[in-house]
């Protein structure tokens, strides 16, 4: 169980005479009615250049390019989608297939979600008083048995490397790129066999050691917190079952603002 495979993102470029520009523009609409049903299509962006007006860019993201060139293409929605923008083929200039490198990230106009908490010291006082509720859970106790006295200090700087803090974590335990730092976490639940009862516990706990420590109450950062908690708890129960082995090496996931930005009045 990994991450899923990147997506692919295809870029048309246009140039349409400014005269044709509303009716490109409402043919788009349309046609992103059967683009939007197409199952290999993530999302989609039509935006139009400010300097030149004539010119317009197509953002496509596909769930591959052999989904979209052999999938897409010879479906129905294609068609459908085809009937809507084909008087504007001859306008195409450019239109490729690109794969996402690691390069990217949100600037500063968008808070990570480390720095929305507090920085460090708040995850840092999340763990202690999250640790300090699990050793005196009876569901969870057992199996936090023998927990080593830097654990929480360990996993403040894990979370805060997943919410967009410091690469800490990556520095002390993912090897000498940091790319094992994700494996170096799961492998600490292999034969844990995490039950799902004690799962839910852990996110509950966890949740109220959140309001204890003083994170932020904010729809939009709960929400952010509460999805990576369920995906991390998730992940951790299915790698502590029986036949699970260690992952490939892979990067701390990265983990942002969800569909919902940050709140600033």
């Amino acid at each position: 169980m990994s991450a899923s495979p990147a997506h692919t993102v295809e870029y048309i470029r246009y140039r349409v005479p400014a005269e044709r520009a509303a009716e490109f523009l409402s043919a788009y609409a349309r046609a992103a009615v059967p683009l939007a049903a197409a199952p290999q299509c993530v999302d989609y962006e039509l935006a139009r250049c400010e300097e030149d007006v004539e010119h317009f860019i197509l953002r496509i993201t596909w769930t591959s390019t052999k989904d979209h060139l052999e999938g897409f293409r010879s479906s129905e929605h294609f068609r459908d989608f085809f009937a809507h923008i084909r008087p504007y083929v001859e306008n195409i200039e450019e239109m490729r297939h690109y794969a996402p490198t690691p390069v990217r990230g949100t600037g500063a106009a968008t808070p990570t979600l480390y720095a929305w908490a507090g920085g460090a010291e708040r995850f840092e006082k999340l763990t202690e008083v999250f640790y300090e509720k699990v050793l005196a859970d009876d569901l969870l106790a057992p199996v936090f048995a023998g927990l080593a006295p830097e654990h929480a200090a360990h996993v403040a700087q894990w979370l805060g490397e997943v919410f967009g803090g410091p690469a800490a974590y990556s520095r002390a335990h993912g090897g000498p790129d940091g790319s094992g730092a994700h494996a170096h976490m799961v492998s600490k639940h292999l034969g844990k066999g995490i039950t799902e009862p004690q799962r839910r516990r852990w996110v509950n706990l966890i949740q109220d050691a959140a309001d204890e420590a003083g994170l932020p109450t904010d729809a939009e950062f709960r929400s952010a917190f509460v999805a990576y908690v369920e995906w991390g708890t998730r992940l951790a129960v299915y790698f502590s079952g029986p036949g699970a082995a260690r992952p490939a090496d892979q990067p701390v996931p990265a983990w942002t603002w969800g569909a919902a930005p940050p709140y600033q009045p």
